[in-house]
């Protein structure tokens, strides 16, 4: 079986670019003195601001004034995230963290993409690999830990598959930005 790539997502319209902020795209660092991800920048190059597979929302890098970016809504539902997980901690809601995931685990993890459905995607930002890659994990309605691979390519045929009948004749429909 031949790999998914990127540049083979198919868009249903004409890609929504003039918010991103491409400068943030190519310069922004994580504590870890490195990019985003090759798989997430390619992404955002190439489909912009869409929804995915009728139901993912990947939140671009934008610029000042405009809503629904990663750098602004990312952290608030990154932010949520963490509330979340520590309270389920404090209660012993060990189950939240399962399948895959581990209390300790939840304090690397950061939100850069959200489901019509309330999941969340996140990167584990403490596990860069040598391509400049983050594993990338799902939470149910922030009630489970699911590893689902260790770049976007890798996890876009489950997405696909886990969106169903909603997957339309293309895979992404552009979105309109919108200021705050």
């Amino acid at each position: 079986m031949t790999e998914q790539r990127i540049e083979d997502l198919t868009i249903g319209g004409e890609r929504t670019l003039e918010h991103i902020d491409h400068d943030a795209l190519e310069r922004f660092c994580f504590p870890d003195g490195q990019g985003f991800p090759p798989s997430y920048a390619a992404f955002v190059r190439h489909l912009g601001w869409a929804r995915l597979f009728g139901l993912w929302l990947i939140y671009p890098p934008v610029l000042p004034g405009h809503a629904d970016g990663l750098l602004g809504r990312g952290r608030s539902l990154t932010a949520r995230f963490a509330e979340e997980y520590r309270e389920g901690e404090a209660e012993g809601f060990d189950w939240i963290v399962e399948p895959d995931g581990d209390w300790r685990r939840t304090q690397s993890l950061q939100v850069f993409g959200w489901s019509e459905n309330g999941d969340v995607l996140l990167w584990d930002t403490s596990a860069r690999d040598e391509a400049g890659e983050f594993p990338i994990w799902e939470s149910a309605r922030m009630q489970s830990l699911h590893r689902r691979g260790s770049n976007l390519i890798e996890v876009l045929p489950g997405l696909r598959m886990r969106a169903g009948s909603l997957t339309m004749d293309h895979d992404a429909q552009p979105l309109t930005s919108s200021l705050l």
